[in-house]
């Protein structure tokens, strides 16, 4: 039971050799070598999901899910009072929204399908950017902030201050193709988790009554398994047309300075051009 303070409370709970990019014009096709790699990440992941040794990665993909709800929290206003995530892979998030049908629909969805939408963002930067370094610091510097601003109880504190700072040092210390590979890892399995859970909210009725759709449905008076529907169709788009653009064959850069920007981003440093 959750006390109600100003104003109403939603509770939102979970159970997430390189190629160059281009600007240039696309040749047309799939990039057969990436493709091979999207599949047996895929696979592995299918296969490797529930060994209790990747319990971690779980976690940061929930983690992932939690936050999707505290952005929509934060964009229509609302006011996020904590973010939980259990040893048994559950998550919460408590937040206060303003009154209307349109933030409740908003925040809601925003778990499922705003870890459809960071996992393809991943796929995109990874296969297609080669952005993997800032990717990986990027990720470090979030999970921090989540345990230190948002942490609910002494194991989410923990769990984000610890996941936090190897993530940062990995993005420091790890050679060039190991941190590519870690930052598809956490885009496939971050995929994975919106699709894993909305199959059990379409095909668990015991999963789906204690769900977001069902959370969402008792407050709209539409059916859960809607919701659900509606939030798989969105994120398998989502997934899909990020693998699409992700896999094309493209043409080198032309632009010196574009190339020199990722560089920079990938790397973390700054550069002058000297003047004349």
């Amino acid at each position: 039971m959750v006390e109600a303070r100003g104003r109403p409370l939603a509770i939102v709970a979970s159970t997430a050799s390189p190629l160059r990019p281009s600007s240039g014009t696309v040749r047309g096709g799939l990039d057969a070598g990436r493709l091979l790699l999207l599949v047996g990440l895929a696979a592995a992941a299918l296969w490797l999901w529930d060994v209790p040794w990747l319990a971690p990665l779980r976690l940061l993909v929930v983690l992932v899910h939690e936050t999707g709800h505290a952005l929509a929290t934060l964009a229509f206003g609302g006011r996020v009072e904590r973010v939980v995530i259990g040893a048994d892979e559950s998550g919460q998030c408590l937040s206060a929204l303003p009154p209307g049908w349109l933030p409740q629909v908003a925040v809601y969805s925003a778990g499922y399908v705003g870890s459809a939408v960071s996992g393809a963002l991943q796929l995109l930067l990874a296969f297609r950017f080669r952005l993997h370094r800032a990717v990986l610091l990027a990720m470090g510097v979030w999970v921090t902030a989540m345990g230190l601003v948002y942490a609910g109880n002494g194991f989410t504190l923990a769990f984000c201050l610890g996941a936090g700072a190897v993530l940062l040092v990995l993005s420091r210390l790890l050679p060039p193709a190991a941190v590519q590979a870690v930052v598809m890892v956490l885009a496939v399995f971050t995929g994975l988790y919106a699709l894993f859970d909305l199959r059990d909210d379409l095909w668990r009725s015991s999963v789906r009554a204690s769900s977001d759709a069902a959370l969402l449905a008792a407050q709209t008076h539409v059916p859960a398994l809607v919701w659900a529907g509606l939030w798989s169709l969105l994120s398998v788009a989502v997934l899909a047309a990020a693998a699409v653009v992700s896999l094309r064959k493209a043409a080198p850069r032309d632009s010196e300075a574009l190339e020199t920007l990722r560089s920079l981003a990938a790397s973390g440093t700054s550069r002058t051009t000297p003047r004349p």
